[in-house]
């Protein structure tokens, strides 16, 4: 079935190809295909599009269609095009022509943006609190650690003294800002562009603002052609956003696979969470952290892959715009599962201790020299060049300790301002009102 047969046969290698992975790939729309269905038919029947008694015949089908896409029993028949085409059919079988009525002033363009934006509105929240999960422990470890000193460099060169606490805590204040760019593309997505049609609107006598209340969007896409524009747009944006959390995650990972190592031995993992050698016996390998930080380079990929796709097309629908799917969908649950095992790893990762008492890490102190040398009046580059000096004839030691007072030194890492704008960030997040408006969607039977 299609939803635009006008009564000749498409060619089998045509089809297959054309249809590509839309069939699996939709599974994951259905539940919000039919979300977007029942707000659409809901709004037809305010301006007149349908009788009272025919939204009361629909909607409980639609429910049934949408429990069984939760639950997973919802199948994409094979000779069905896509989950738009499969929930048409599931209602006219149930209800005869009737079913055939629930397209009535919408296009596939507009229906695939807005099932699109609905999943992509849900699978943010979820990341969105696994953010927030990595971020907690991260805070956590930094207060736990943060008088337990390690070598800082630059240049991969021992340069100053910085502490476990602040190498935790690093990581977590870069998701903070992360999370504002989760928050910028949840603003986006949470935009509706039904009505929009093929990307130019209806002579139906829609009302755009219901379905957006119906659907808990915070606001329109207003104009249609945008409207359609915004098919590649939106999801270019989202994957910038899982970029960036990407990009912190596999940053943190590449640490820990150099902090892991034996030359440096600053963390260690528990057996149960590294893999072994098939030919030498003494090897406990971070294969976690690997494998996080390359899930976390291909994320990084899809902005570029997405653009790639979608860049320079003219004003209006193109099929090419159906293959971001492949790209798009997965990457939701390649992230969730970065952050998941991140999390669990963090947690059960132990750090050394002492490690400033080992020579090598001396010449970490000659900056507290300096600066304990201009406290008593030497001009700072005078002070400098004395240092310089016995760190060159072999003569420089160093014994104290730190004096790091500053907001985000070692002394005083700041976790609480830290907290306050993740807090402040998340404070953002709409997600209470689209649970409220999909929820009444859903449970209220025909006094909608």
């Amino acid at each position: 079935m299609k939803l635009w047969d006008k009564g000749f046969s498409v060619d089998e290698k045509i089809d297959r190809f054309t249809v590509g992975k839309d069939r699996e790939l939709d599974l994951y729309l259905a539940p919000y295909d039919v979300l977007g269905t029942m707000a659409h038919i809901t709004m037809l029947e305010s301006v007149g599009l349908l009788e009272k008694a025919e939204l009361d015949a629909l909607l409980p089908e639609l429910k049934a269609i949408y429990k069984q896409a939760c639950e997973g029993s919802f199948v994409i028949e094979d000779d069905i095009e896509d989950v738009h085409s499969q929930v048409e059919l599931m209602l006219t079988r149930k209800l005869g022509d009737l079913g055939k009525k629930v397209h009535t002033g919408r296009s596939r363009n507009d229906q695939v943006m807005v099932d699109l934006k609905l999943y992509a509105r849900a699978e943010i929240e979820k990341t969105v609190g696994k953010v927030k999960a990595l971020f907690d422990e991260l805070q956590k470890r930094s207060e736990e650690c943060k008088d337990i000193l390690m070598p800082g460099y630059t240049h991969l060169q021992v340069a100053m003294p910085s502490s476990f606490g602040m190498w935790f805590g690093a990581y977590a204040e870069s998701l903070a800002e992360d999370m504002e760019m989760l928050l910028a593309a949840w603003k986006i997505t949470n935009r509706n562009p039904l009505g929009a049609a093929a990307g130019y609107g209806s002579s139906a006598p829609l009302n755009r603002s219901l379905t957006t209340a119906l659907l808990g969007f915070d606001d329109l896409d207003y104009n249609s052609v945008y409207a359609q524009m915004g098919r590649g747009k939106t999801e270019r944006i989202i994957a910038f956003a899982f970029a960036s959390v990407a990009e912190t995650l596999g940053r943190l990972a590449m640490d820990c696979c150099l902090f892991n190592s034996q030359n440096f031995a600053f963390v260690k993992l528990p057996d149960a969470l590294t893999t072994g050698s098939s030919i030498m016996p003494h090897k406990k390998n971070p294969d976690v952290f690997e494998l996080i930080r390359a899930h976390c380079n291909r994320i990084n990929g899809i902005p570029g892959t997405i653009r790639l796709i979608s860049t320079n097309l003219p004003s209006g629908y193109f099929r090419d715009m159906q293959l971001i799917k492949e790209v798009f969908v997965p990457m939701f649950e390649e992230m969730d599962d970065c952050l998941d095992i991140a999390k669990f790893a963090i947690e059960n990762m132990t750090v050394a201790k002492d490690l400033m008492s080992d020579p090598r890490y001396q010449l970490a102190f000659s900056v507290e020299e300096v600066n304990r040398r201009v406290a008593e009046g030497v001009p700072f580059r005078d002070a400098y060049r004395q240092v310089g000096m016995e760190i060159q004839k072999g003569e420089f030691s160093w014994k104290g300790e730190l004096h790091h007072t500053h907001e985000g030194s070692v002394g005083n890492l700041c976790n609480a301002q830290i907290a306050a704008k993740m807090d402040h960030v998340l404070e953002g997040f709409t997600f209470k009102s689209v649970k409220a408006a999909v929820s009444a969607l859903l449970n209220t039977d025909r006094d909608l």
